[in-house]
């Protein structure tokens, strides 16, 4: 039987008198590349902020491995259980090294054991060339892979990605997805990537949740998504017919 790592009962996001986000019920489960797709403003980046604690729900339950996001303390020890990249990479004014190295750093590990983690996961990128070079002067493509290797040298259970990859050219794309395959398959990482790209969203996700308007329309295998969509939204969606 498939393990779930985020239930979500119930879940609702409002902002004054508007729902963002509204979802009866919906499960990620563990091991597999989860694809939340769906035009823009559709809730997707909020979800997945919702899942990061970033943000906490008007109401509903976020249940994260048996936990309730909402209510548990302390939410510290949960949140590092996860890992977030943001659309635009969000770097420190310091160098590569110690962008990768500083959620080693605030987990208390060693000096020798930081530095071997952190070139292993610079080596993977393919940036431990950049090692000392300020983050501040990379390129998109460079500080995305900074980011992703600053995401998973902790090791999460889930890797959570939103439109990482909507910036760059069609080189760097690949390689992103690229490690973002490697990181699931090798690290047994459950990753959550939020997109609006349905040839990306085909070629990477196991699963697929397509969002409108704040709701789950269709949730289901990638290829029956594709190919038998039970939705006119999410057929209209991916033939590019949709306007919005």
């Amino acid at each position: 039987m498939s393990e779930n790592v985020f239930r979500l009962e119930s879940v609702c996001k409002s902002y004054g008198s508007r729902n963002v986000v509204e979802i009866p019920g919906c499960v990620f489960t563990r091991g597999l590349i989860h694809g939340i797709m769906g035009p823009s403003g559709s809730g997707k980046s909020t979800l997945l902020r919702l899942l990061n604690m970033i943000e906490k729900p008007t109401a509903g339950q976020i249940i994260f491995r048996g936990h309730d996001l909402v209510t548990c303390r302390p939410r510290l020890s949960l949140q590092r259980r996860m890992a977030m990249v943001f659309q635009k990479p969000v770097l420190f004014e310091a160098s590569v090294y110690e962008n990768v190295a500083y959620g080693l750093k605030v987990r208390g590990l060693q000096r020798a054991d930081v530095r071997e983690k952190v070139l292993e996961a610079l080596k993977t990128v393919g940036l431990v060339h950049l090692e000392r070079q300020p983050a501040r002067t990379l390129s998109g493509g460079e500080a995305q892979r900074v980011a992703i290797a600053r995401a998973f040298v902790t090791e999460p259970e889930v890797l959570l990605l939103d439109e990482p990859t909507s910036n760059l050219d069609p080189q760097n794309v690949g390689m992103i997805e690229d490690l973002v395959r490697m990181i699931n398959r090798e690290r047994q990482t459950t990753v959550i990537l939020v997109t609006h790209n349905v040839f990306q969203a085909r070629r990477l996700a196991d699963h697929i949740t397509f969002m409108y308007e704040g709701k789950v329309v269709e949730d289901g295998p990638t290829e029956a998504v594709f190919t038998s969509p039970g939705d006119d939204r999410t057929r209209a969606f991916i033939h590019g017919d949709m306007v919005y």
